[in-house]
């Protein structure tokens, strides 16, 4: 395959992935995907010396770029409306849910401050799916610069190594410029994401949502795009006027 072909090939992926998105209403996610597909398309038409290929090309681009106009427009509205609401069914088993595909749509230029409500970032594989959320916050265009977690203690010896592991991944995240609050609530339940730039996004099992593969040699250990999901369902609303809640001091 030539590279000029591959380079189609890789437009029409996107952007076939895209339409997928938009026909199931997850509007942010498709705008992302037509947003990066019609890049891939214009760098085709640069590439292209054909002129017939060329206008077929620019008839594409305007299309997608007409329909992602239209996306953006109507998120908009619904956002200054306060009405915005996007449900996603995760289905046992499935994968293409990474964290990346699930949050990055909603982290813009404009996020600077982050809180994760979750009474489960306790064991070695929870701790390890927040690790994983703040990276994906670490190496995103946004502008984090706090981020507030809310969790559960847990018991006896364990407690320990739970704070512990909360200092080094603080610490670490300090590095980056990064400050972590860490509190802790005994009678926390609801599992909530709330973004500075007014995105809330509400799952069920909240990051805790990947199977376990059988042995770290399996496909998804490492790429969690290929991870089996447990079922699941995840909410996503706009606040323009989000409110936080605040909490009592860092107990760690």
């Amino acid at each position: 395959m030539s590279k000029l072909a591959g380079m189609e090939s890789s437009a029409t992926s996107v952007l076939r992935r895209a339409v997928e998105l938009d026909g199931t209403a997850r509007l942010p996610e498709a705008l992302v995907c037509y947003q990066e597909g019609i890049q891939l398309l214009l760098d085709v038409l640069k590439a292209t010396a054909d002129e017939a290929k060329k206008t077929r090309y620019r008839e594409r681009i305007r299309e997608y770029m007409d329909r992602a106009e239209e996306i953006k427009k109507h998120v908009q509205l619904e956002k200054e409306a306060g009405k915005y609401h996007e449900q996603i069914h995760i289905a046992a088993g499935s994968v293409g849910y990474s964290y990346d595909r699930l949050f990055r749509p909603y982290m813009d230029k404009t996020l600077a401050e982050v809180w994760v409500d979750d009474p489960y970032i306790r064991s070695k594989h929870q701790m390890m799916n927040f690790l994983r959320f703040c990276e994906l916050l670490v190496k995103s265009d946004c502008q984090v610069q706090m981020i507030h977690l809310t969790t559960g203690e847990e018991e006896g010896p364990r407690l320990e190594e739970q704070q512990g592991r909360l200092r080094e991944l603080r610490d670490s995240l300090n590095k980056y410029g990064v400050t972590l609050d860490v509190q802790y609530s005994s009678t926390l339940h609801d599992r909530e994401i709330r973004f500075s730039n007014g995105w809330i996004i509400k799952i069920g099992r909240g990051l805790d949502i990947f199977k376990p593969t059988k042995s770290p040699f399996q496909i998804g250990f490492c790429d969690y795009d290929l991870r089996e999901c447990h079922e699941t369902t995840v909410d996503i609303f706009h606040n323009k006027h989000l409110k936080t809640s605040m909490h009592g001091d860092v107990s760690s």
